[in-house]
């Protein structure tokens, strides 16, 4: 298969079930909100080590908000609503009720009632007995006295089953090049809803693999992937690649992270340097969402 002239590997991305949620920080300027969302995602690239998958899905106006100022709209997902529960109040608590001026507000209220985590009400007792509640309608916030007066944040938020794990892997002629391709793709995907990229811009240099020669480690470096282990390992590396870069898409739906590689396909492939564009799986053993790179060839109708 080709796109563009670059060779497609006729194979899929294999991703899994994830509880996701969306959060949505708030701030007097949106350079604030910006940071309180920027600090919260760090150290949440991947389940393989970290708490959670989290990154910024999009910049919020000031008329898309529930307070009415500048905000950040943040995705997050983990294994389960409890662990996703546990991450969310803990980073909430370190990294945006700390942060001047900021909210927190469910961006899920649509969801199944019986799905909801608890992130105001489990950092409402930092107030120390000072904190209060107040509802509106059928939402409860909580009002947590701070230095620069009350941060205010949902006592609940809702949360949806997406999908992690979406893939691409871009085989180029060397590293600048291959990431100019990468990076227009990030950059076609950033413009779409319901998805994150979580690894830092969006880009992955160090794809891993599953297991490792040492038991104490679940995953270890891709070296099927890797330039310098040619001729070490067997290689999956198409002839005159030398770099190799992945993205990694989490999403609210199956949709939504479809769409996501089929954008970041079609910009990444319009650019030279690029010698192939895979994917990586697990043989549709582990995971139950399959994204086949050949339904990718063709633009959707909306994009």
């Amino acid at each position: 298969m080709e796109l563009n002239g670059i060779s497609i590997v006729d194979t899929f991305a294999e991703a899994f079930p994830m509880s996701g949620t969306r959060l949505l920080i708030t701030a007097d300027s949106l350079a604030w909100a910006q940071t309180a969302a920027q600090v919260m995602c760090g150290n949440a690239t991947s389940v393989i080590a970290c708490d959670c998958e989290c990154a910024v899905e999009s910049l919020l106006d000031p008329s898309m908000t529930p307070d009415g100022r500048p905000g950040v709209s943040v995705l997050a997902f983990a294994f389960s609503r409890d662990a996703l529960a546990t991450a969310m109040q803990k980073r909430v608590g370190q990294c945006v009720l700390t942060t001047p001026t900021t909210g927190c507000f469910d961006g899920l209220s649509h969801g199944d009632p019986a799905k909801r985590i608890s992130i105001g009400g489990g950092i409402r007792y930092f107030g120390d007995g000072h904190q209060f509640s107040k509802k509106l309608g059928n939402r409860r916030f909580w009002r947590i006295p701070v230095m620069d007066g009350e941060f205010l944040c949902e006592d609940t938020f809702g949360t949806i089953t997406g999908v992690a794990g979406g893939n691409l892997l871009f085989c180029g002629i060397d590293s600048a090049r291959t990431l100019r391709a990468t990076e227009a793709a990030i950059e076609a995907m950033r413009q779409l809803r319901d998805v994150i990229m979580p690894f830092p811009g969006g880009i992955v240099r160090s794809g891993s693999k599953v297991g490792s020669r040492y038991k104490k480690l679940k995953a270890s470096t891709n070296d099927a992937y890797c330039p310098t282990l040619r001729g070490v390992v067997e290689s999956e590396l198409p002839e005159g690649c030398g770099a190799v870069y992945e993205i990694v898409i989490d999403g609210l739906s199956f949709e939504a992270v479809q769409q996501a590689m089929r954008v970041g396909l079609h910009a990444a492939t319009a650019h030279p340097g690029l010698l192939q564009v895979t994917a990586g799986n697990y043989g549709g053993k582990l995971g139950k969402h399959h994204f086949h790179l050949r339904d990718l060839l063709v633009p959707a109708p909306s994009s």
